[in-house]
Protein backbone atom coordinates (compact mmCIF):
# COMPACT_ATOMS: atom_id res chain seq x y z
CA UNK A 1 0.00 0.00 0.00
CA UNK A 2 2.84 2.39 0.88
CA UNK A 3 6.19 3.08 -0.80
CA UNK A 4 9.05 0.75 0.05
CA UNK A 5 12.26 2.37 1.26
CA UNK A 6 13.92 1.47 -2.05
CA UNK A 7 11.19 3.21 -4.05
CA UNK A 8 11.37 6.25 -1.75
CA UNK A 9 15.15 6.54 -2.23
CA UNK A 10 14.83 6.17 -5.99
CA UNK A 11 12.12 8.83 -6.10
CA UNK A 12 14.25 11.18 -4.00
CA UNK A 13 17.25 10.70 -6.30
CA UNK A 14 15.14 11.37 -9.40
CA UNK A 15 13.72 14.54 -7.85
CA UNK A 16 17.18 15.75 -6.78
CA UNK A 17 18.51 15.10 -10.28
CA UNK A 18 15.65 17.13 -11.75
CA UNK A 19 16.30 19.87 -9.18
CA UNK A 20 19.94 19.98 -10.26
CA UNK A 21 19.05 20.28 -13.91
CA UNK A 22 16.42 22.93 -13.18
CA UNK A 23 18.88 24.88 -11.03
CA UNK A 24 21.36 25.01 -13.91
CA UNK A 25 18.65 26.15 -16.30
CA UNK A 26 17.49 28.76 -13.79
CA UNK A 27 20.98 30.22 -13.53
CA UNK A 28 21.36 30.34 -17.29
CA UNK A 29 17.92 31.84 -17.76
CA UNK A 30 18.39 34.19 -14.80
CA UNK A 31 14.92 33.29 -13.55
CA UNK A 32 14.69 33.73 -9.75
CA UNK A 33 10.97 32.89 -9.93
CA UNK A 34 12.01 29.23 -10.07
CA UNK A 35 13.25 29.36 -6.49
CA UNK A 36 9.86 28.35 -5.00
CA UNK A 37 9.36 25.17 -7.04
CA UNK A 38 13.00 24.17 -6.58
CA UNK A 39 12.74 24.61 -2.80
CA UNK A 40 9.54 22.55 -2.73
CA UNK A 41 11.10 19.76 -4.81
CA UNK A 42 14.14 19.70 -2.53
CA UNK A 43 11.92 19.44 0.55
CA UNK A 44 9.91 16.61 -1.01
CA UNK A 45 13.12 14.69 -1.65
CA UNK A 46 14.21 15.33 1.96
CA UNK A 47 10.93 13.94 3.30
CA UNK A 48 11.24 10.91 1.01
CA UNK A 49 14.72 10.22 2.38
CA UNK A 50 13.43 10.45 5.97
CA UNK A 51 10.58 8.10 5.00
CA UNK A 52 13.07 5.67 3.45
CA UNK A 53 15.23 5.70 6.60
CA UNK A 54 12.14 4.97 8.68
CA UNK A 55 11.06 2.07 6.47
CA UNK A 56 14.59 0.65 6.27
CA UNK A 57 15.21 0.74 10.02
CA UNK A 58 11.81 -0.87 10.65
CA UNK A 59 12.86 -3.76 8.43
CA UNK A 60 16.01 -4.17 10.49
CA UNK A 61 14.18 -4.41 13.80
CA UNK A 62 12.79 -7.62 15.27
CA UNK A 63 10.93 -10.01 13.00
CA UNK A 64 10.79 -12.94 15.42
CA UNK A 65 8.79 -13.69 18.55
CA UNK A 66 11.62 -14.43 21.02
CA UNK A 67 10.61 -12.71 24.23
CA UNK A 68 7.82 -10.71 22.58
CA UNK A 69 4.95 -12.70 24.10
CA UNK A 70 6.49 -12.68 27.58
CA UNK A 71 7.07 -8.93 27.36
CA UNK A 72 3.47 -8.40 26.29
CA UNK A 73 2.12 -10.40 29.24
CA UNK A 74 4.35 -8.43 31.61
CA UNK A 75 2.96 -5.21 30.19
CA UNK A 76 -0.60 -6.55 30.52
CA UNK A 77 -0.08 -7.21 34.23
CA UNK A 78 1.59 -3.80 34.68
CA UNK A 79 -1.42 -2.08 33.14
CA UNK A 80 -3.76 -3.97 35.44
CA UNK A 81 -1.62 -2.94 38.44
CA UNK A 82 -1.75 0.70 37.25
CA UNK A 83 -5.55 0.41 36.76
CA UNK A 84 -5.33 1.52 33.13
CA UNK A 85 -8.36 0.95 30.86
CA UNK A 86 -8.78 -2.65 29.78
CA UNK A 87 -8.14 -3.12 26.05
CA UNK A 88 -9.99 -6.42 26.05
CA UNK A 89 -13.18 -4.82 27.36
CA UNK A 90 -12.96 -2.11 24.70
CA UNK A 91 -12.56 -4.65 21.92
CA UNK A 92 -15.39 -6.84 23.16
CA UNK A 93 -17.69 -3.81 23.17
CA UNK A 94 -16.94 -3.13 19.48
CA UNK A 95 -16.71 -6.68 18.07
CA UNK A 96 -20.48 -7.35 17.80
CA UNK A 97 -20.80 -4.38 15.41
CA UNK A 98 -19.13 -5.53 12.19
CA UNK A 99 -19.57 -2.24 10.33
CA UNK A 100 -17.89 -0.38 13.19
CA UNK A 101 -15.01 -2.84 13.38
CA UNK A 102 -14.57 -2.62 9.60
CA UNK A 103 -14.29 1.16 9.91
CA UNK A 104 -11.81 0.91 12.80
CA UNK A 105 -9.64 -1.64 10.98
CA UNK A 106 -9.66 0.57 7.90
CA UNK A 107 -8.83 3.70 9.89
CA UNK A 108 -5.91 1.93 11.54
CA UNK A 109 -4.54 0.76 8.21
CA UNK A 110 -5.11 3.85 6.08
CA UNK A 111 -5.34 7.13 8.05
CA UNK A 112 -1.94 6.98 9.74
CA UNK A 113 0.34 8.38 7.00
CA UNK A 114 -2.08 10.51 4.90
CA UNK A 115 -3.21 12.62 7.87
CA UNK A 116 0.35 13.36 8.99
CA UNK A 117 1.32 14.01 5.38
CA UNK A 118 -1.61 16.39 5.00
CA UNK A 119 -0.53 18.33 8.09
CA UNK A 120 3.01 18.68 6.70
CA UNK A 121 1.70 19.89 3.34
CA UNK A 122 -0.57 22.41 5.07
CA UNK A 123 2.31 23.68 7.21
CA UNK A 124 4.64 24.03 4.24
CA UNK A 125 1.99 25.83 2.20
CA UNK A 126 0.49 28.13 4.85
CA UNK A 127 3.04 28.34 7.69
CA UNK A 128 6.46 27.84 6.11
CA UNK A 129 8.31 29.28 9.12
CA UNK A 130 6.81 26.67 11.47
CA UNK A 131 7.17 23.74 9.11
CA UNK A 132 10.82 22.83 9.95
CA UNK A 133 9.99 22.66 13.67
CA UNK A 134 7.20 20.10 13.21
CA UNK A 135 9.14 18.13 10.59
CA UNK A 136 12.18 17.81 12.86
CA UNK A 137 10.13 16.81 15.90
CA UNK A 138 8.38 14.20 13.77
CA UNK A 139 11.71 12.84 12.51
CA UNK A 140 13.28 12.70 16.00
CA UNK A 141 10.21 11.07 17.53
CA UNK A 142 10.15 8.44 14.80
CA UNK A 143 13.88 7.78 15.21
CA UNK A 144 13.64 7.27 18.98
CA UNK A 145 10.55 5.09 18.56
CA UNK A 146 12.26 2.84 16.02
CA UNK A 147 15.17 2.41 18.42
CA UNK A 148 12.73 1.23 21.09
CA UNK A 149 11.19 -1.15 18.56
CA UNK A 150 14.42 -3.14 18.77
CA UNK A 151 12.89 -4.53 21.98
CA UNK A 152 10.21 -7.00 20.80
CA UNK A 153 6.72 -6.59 22.21
CA UNK A 154 3.70 -8.48 20.89
CA UNK A 155 0.45 -6.57 20.32
CA UNK A 156 -2.71 -7.64 22.18
CA UNK A 157 -4.13 -9.48 19.15
CA UNK A 158 -1.40 -12.11 19.51
CA UNK A 159 -2.46 -12.96 23.04
CA UNK A 160 -5.50 -14.98 22.06
CA UNK A 161 -5.37 -16.86 25.37
CA UNK A 162 -6.46 -13.65 27.08
CA UNK A 163 -9.44 -13.38 24.75
CA UNK A 164 -8.14 -10.90 22.18
CA UNK A 165 -9.17 -11.27 18.54
CA UNK A 166 -7.27 -10.19 15.42
CA UNK A 167 -10.23 -8.30 13.99
CA UNK A 168 -8.44 -7.22 10.80
CA UNK A 169 -7.51 -10.81 9.99
CA UNK A 170 -11.04 -11.93 10.84
CA UNK A 171 -12.56 -9.37 8.45
CA UNK A 172 -9.93 -9.75 5.72
CA UNK A 173 -8.35 -6.32 6.31
CA UNK A 174 -5.01 -7.29 7.82
CA UNK A 175 -1.92 -5.31 6.69
CA UNK A 176 0.41 -7.89 8.19
CA UNK A 177 2.09 -10.90 6.65
CA UNK A 178 3.50 -13.97 8.31
CA UNK A 179 6.40 -13.96 10.78
CA UNK A 180 6.51 -10.21 11.22
CA UNK A 181 6.47 -9.35 7.53
CA UNK A 182 4.06 -7.12 5.68
CA UNK A 183 3.89 -3.34 5.53
CA UNK A 184 4.56 -3.07 9.27
CA UNK A 185 6.61 -4.80 11.92
CA UNK A 186 4.20 -6.93 13.93
CA UNK A 187 6.32 -6.84 17.08
CA UNK A 188 6.95 -3.08 17.17
CA UNK A 189 4.00 -2.37 19.43
CA UNK A 190 5.70 -0.02 21.88
CA UNK A 191 5.74 2.88 21.31
CA UNK A 192 2.85 3.39 18.91
CA UNK A 193 3.81 5.58 15.96
CA UNK A 194 0.12 5.78 15.05
CA UNK A 195 -0.47 7.56 18.33
CA UNK A 196 2.76 9.59 18.27
CA UNK A 197 2.10 10.98 14.80
CA UNK A 198 -1.52 11.72 15.68
CA UNK A 199 -0.44 13.74 18.72
CA UNK A 200 2.23 15.67 16.81
CA UNK A 201 -0.15 16.51 13.98
CA UNK A 202 -2.96 17.49 16.33
CA UNK A 203 -0.81 19.73 18.54
CA UNK A 204 0.71 21.38 15.46
CA UNK A 205 -2.70 22.22 13.98
CA UNK A 206 -4.15 23.50 17.27
CA UNK A 207 -1.13 25.67 18.13
CA UNK A 208 -0.40 27.03 14.67
CA UNK A 209 -3.76 27.38 12.96
CA UNK A 210 -5.93 30.40 13.73
CA UNK A 211 -9.13 28.89 12.36
CA UNK A 212 -11.98 28.17 14.75
CA UNK A 213 -12.30 24.78 13.00
CA UNK A 214 -8.82 23.69 14.07
CA UNK A 215 -10.19 21.78 17.06
CA UNK A 216 -11.78 19.25 14.72
CA UNK A 217 -8.32 17.68 14.41
CA UNK A 218 -8.90 16.26 17.90
CA UNK A 219 -11.28 13.79 16.24
CA UNK A 220 -8.23 12.20 14.61
CA UNK A 221 -6.59 11.53 17.99
CA UNK A 222 -9.83 10.08 19.34
CA UNK A 223 -10.34 7.83 16.32
CA UNK A 224 -6.68 6.77 16.38
CA UNK A 225 -6.91 5.88 20.08
CA UNK A 226 -10.02 3.81 19.41
CA UNK A 227 -8.63 2.22 16.26
CA UNK A 228 -5.32 1.04 17.73
CA UNK A 229 -7.09 -0.28 20.84
CA UNK A 230 -10.26 -2.00 19.66
CA UNK A 231 -8.39 -3.68 16.78
CA UNK A 232 -5.98 -5.07 19.42
CA UNK A 233 -2.94 -3.68 17.62
CA UNK A 234 -1.63 -1.67 20.58
CA UNK A 235 -1.70 -1.50 24.35
CA UNK A 236 -2.67 1.71 26.13
CA UNK A 237 0.89 1.96 27.39
CA UNK A 238 2.09 2.03 23.78
CA UNK A 239 0.42 5.42 23.44
CA UNK A 240 1.34 6.75 26.87
CA UNK A 241 5.09 6.28 26.34
CA UNK A 242 4.96 8.37 23.17
CA UNK A 243 4.34 11.53 25.23
CA UNK A 244 7.80 11.69 26.90
CA UNK A 245 9.42 10.72 23.59
CA UNK A 246 7.74 13.66 21.85
CA UNK A 247 8.74 15.92 24.77
CA UNK A 248 12.39 14.90 24.40
CA UNK A 249 12.25 15.47 20.63
CA UNK A 250 10.70 18.90 21.20
CA UNK A 251 13.37 19.81 23.79
CA UNK A 252 16.17 18.70 21.47
CA UNK A 253 14.73 20.71 18.58
CA UNK A 254 14.40 23.81 20.76
CA UNK A 255 17.95 23.41 22.08
CA UNK A 256 19.29 23.04 18.55
CA UNK A 257 17.34 26.11 17.41
CA UNK A 258 18.69 28.22 20.28
CA UNK A 259 22.23 27.03 19.58
CA UNK A 260 21.90 27.96 15.91
CA UNK A 261 20.46 31.36 16.83
CA UNK A 262 23.40 32.07 19.15
CA UNK A 263 25.82 30.97 16.45
CA UNK A 264 24.26 33.32 13.92
CA UNK A 265 24.25 36.17 16.42
CA UNK A 266 27.91 35.56 17.14
CA UNK A 267 28.68 35.70 13.43
CA UNK A 268 26.58 38.79 12.78
CA UNK A 269 29.06 41.38 14.14
CA UNK A 270 31.86 39.76 12.14
CA UNK A 271 29.77 39.82 8.97
CA UNK A 272 28.75 43.44 9.58
CA UNK A 273 32.38 44.40 10.15
CA UNK A 274 33.35 42.77 6.88
CA UNK A 275 30.51 44.61 5.10
CA UNK A 276 31.70 47.91 6.61
CA UNK A 277 35.30 47.25 5.64
CA UNK A 278 34.46 46.58 2.01
CA UNK A 279 33.28 50.13 1.14
CA UNK A 280 36.12 51.63 3.15
CA UNK A 281 38.70 49.58 1.27
CA UNK A 282 37.04 50.43 -2.03
CA UNK A 283 37.10 54.14 -1.12
CA UNK A 284 40.77 53.93 -0.17
CA UNK A 285 41.61 52.20 -3.43
CA UNK A 286 39.70 54.85 -5.36
CA UNK A 287 41.58 57.62 -3.53
CA UNK A 288 44.90 55.98 -4.29
CA UNK A 289 43.90 55.65 -7.91
CA UNK A 290 42.90 59.30 -8.07
CA UNK A 291 46.15 60.38 -6.44
CA UNK A 292 48.19 58.28 -8.83
CA UNK A 293 46.32 59.78 -11.73
CA UNK A 294 46.96 63.33 -10.48
CA UNK A 295 50.63 62.64 -10.11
Amino acid sequence: MWLSWQAAVQSALVILALVGVAAVLRVRARAPRWNGPLTLATEVSRVLVLYAVWQFTREQTVTHTAGAMENARTLWHLERWLHLPNELSWQQAFLPHQWLMTFMDGYYAIAHIPVMGGVLVWLYWRHRDRYPLVRNILALTTFFSVLMHMHPLAPPRMLTDLGFVDSALLLGQSVYGANGTGVSNQLAALPSLHYAWAIIGTVAVIRISTSRWRWLIVIHVVLTTLAVTVTANHWFMDGIVTIPIIAVAWAMQNAASRAMARWWQARAPHDVAQDDEAPAMASASASEGATSGAL
